[in-house]
């Protein structure tokens, strides 16, 4: 059913592109009614206006908290205009229908990323928007509610075909978007509220996104997939691409994984390489060239086609061995002018700018059906209160900061993980198998195809304990040195004999850390 737009309320915190709206609601003679900086606004572009209230007969009150707030306003927009009830109600009252409200909100999630005053916060956050669109959006039979300024063009295309009116599907459109944003609007505060207060699991949790792409599918090409913001900076993420194809659902998602890497690297300069979410090599070194060598040489087979991360920036030398490879994304803390040219020479190459990244989120989500897990993120490597050394050999403090490295790259693979490493680079990394002997057997075959020299006294992490000697007997033979493990089996003196016999040293944290 197309319905005549005779009188539209307009609020709206973002005056730009209102001059469109309103030559278009002159054209077909539809009356405004509006209050505070709007008003001013729309008379100032030369628009008849009538402001708030006068239309009301109610001047706003307590700093402006209570103007829209009146029954003329929400009776003017909820009544069903079928209902002859409703219409003799609305004629006793003298109170004419509301057919169109444009509205958007106060900047509540411009405020809190601006300032950290808990009152300039808390007075930015709307109430009688809201109050408005949602009145509107559930009487979507009658009335046409916008809170978008990239709406405008639509509703002025709609209002041109149909001669001043709007259609049902549109009004209906409109009102899916109306109750989306004020979901999205009350779930920011409430996670404002959390924050603020440290509730990390409240009773009741929304997750609020704002979709910031349409990718080209998900994981495979038969799945549709986007990526949303879920941060009050929601019309950007906190990296740059500075050229290449558009990024891909795995892209993200190995992009993501590599960062969480990075980010837990804090020392000298690092390189993550990343394959389908697991790391394929990972190096610190002084050198910025030998940390991206270090870790290419670690798997160069799966390192083919995958993501790479440097806490550093790229020069000309690192670019030249970038372009030696084929790579989906490289991921750094800038480029120079010199690198940029050369890494450019490949189209479909993305690069990527990290220098403004900064890790924000502190929990994870996974998402099954009608449920969905949380959790805190796993930022623990070692608790150095309860690191012992099992063995009769003992680490040195160079060796302790080794074990340390290949822990924390154990962590970040998945489970089960073994991680191989020798002078702060991995050299083997078995992951994800349902069998911990096998990972063990994975990543000493990967260290003995391409790292075979390094294999000798090199050190071993483990994400969870060794539940047979079996593991361990595998490393041993390798040639591994040093073992760290979080311990915790039935059988762990079985395995700590084995190390002492095999005159190996094995240190154990106490913490584990599956990553599935």
């Amino acid at each position: 059913m197309n319905l005549k737009v005779k009188n539209a309320l307009i609020s709206v915190s973002d005056k730009e592109n209102l001059s469109l709206i309103l030559k278009v609601l002159k054209k077909f003679n539809i009356k405004i009614i509006s209050s505070g900086g709007t008003y001013k606004s729309i008379k100032k572009l030369g628009y008849k206006c009538t402001e708030l209230s006068k239309y009301t007969g109610f001047e706003e009150m307590l700093d402006g908290r209570v103007k829209t707030l009146h029954p003329k306003i929400h009776a003017g927009i909820l009544h069903d205009r079928q209902n002859k009830r409703h219409q003799r109600e609305m004629l006793k009252q003298n109170f004419p229908a509301i057919d169109l409200i444009i509205v958007n909100f106060y900047p509540f999630q411009k405020i809190v990323l601006n300032s950290k005053n808990s009152k300039n916060i808390i007075e930015n956050i709307d109430i009688g928007g809201p109050t408005m669109v949602r009145a509107a959006a559930k009487n979507f039979n009658n009335v046409t509610i916008v809170t978008n300024k990239h709406d405008y063009k639509s509703l002025i295309q709609e209002l041109n075909i149909n001669k001043g009116k709007t259609t049902l599907k549109f009004r209906e459109l409109m009102s899916s978007k109306a109750f989306g944003l004020t979901a999205y609007y009350d779930a920011m505060i409430a996670n404002w509220f959390n924050e603020k207060l440290k509730i990390d699991f409240p009773e009741r949790k929304t997750i609020f996104g704002r979709k910031l792409h349409k990718l080209r599918y998900g994981e495979n090409p038969h799945q549709q997939s986007s990526i949303y913001v879920n941060d009050y900076d929601d019309k950007r993420l906190s990296f740059k691409q500075l050229h290449g194809k558009e990024l891909s659902y795995n892209n993200y998602n190995d992009m993501f994984a590599s960062l969480d890497i990075l980010k837990s690297l804090k020392k000298k300069f690092s390189t993550v390489i990343i394959k389908h979410a697991n790391p394929c090599g990972v190096s610190e070194n002084k050198d910025p060239l030998k940390s991206f060598k270090n870790a290419f040489s670690c798997d160069p087979v799966s390192a083919f086609g995958g993501i790479i991360a440097c806490n550093f920036k790229i020069n000309k030398k690192i670019a030249i061995e970038i372009n030696k490879n084929f790579l989906e994304a490289i991921l750094a803390v800038g480029f120079d002018k010199e690198s940029l040219q050369i890494l450019k020479k490949k189209k479909n190459l993305r690069i990527i700018d990290i220098s403004n990244f900064k890790p924000k989120n502190l929990i994870s989500v996974k998402l099954f059906d009608g449920s969905f897990l949380i959790q805190s993120k796993d930022s623990i490597i070692i608790n150095e209160k309860k690191l012992r050394c099992v063995t009769k050999l003992k680490p040195s403090k160079k060796e302790l900061s080794e074990v340390k490295f290949a822990y924390n790259i154990c962590k970040h693979v998945k489970s089960n993980g073994i991680v191989l490493c020798n002078n702060f680079s991995t050299i083997g990394i078995g992951a994800g198998q349902p069998s911990r002997l096998d990972s063990c057997k994975i990543a000493v075959q990967k260290a003995k195809q391409f790292q075979l020299s390094k294999i000798k006294n090199s050190v071993a992490a483990s994400d969870a304990f060794f539940p047979f000697t079996d593991g361990v007997q595998t490393l041993i033979r390798a040639g591994v040195k040093t073992i760290i493990q979080p311990g915790g089996s039935i059988r762990d003196q079985e395995v700590i004999n084995a190390a002492n016999k095999a005159k190996i040293k094995m240190l154990f944290t106490d913490v584990r850390h599956f990553n599935h």
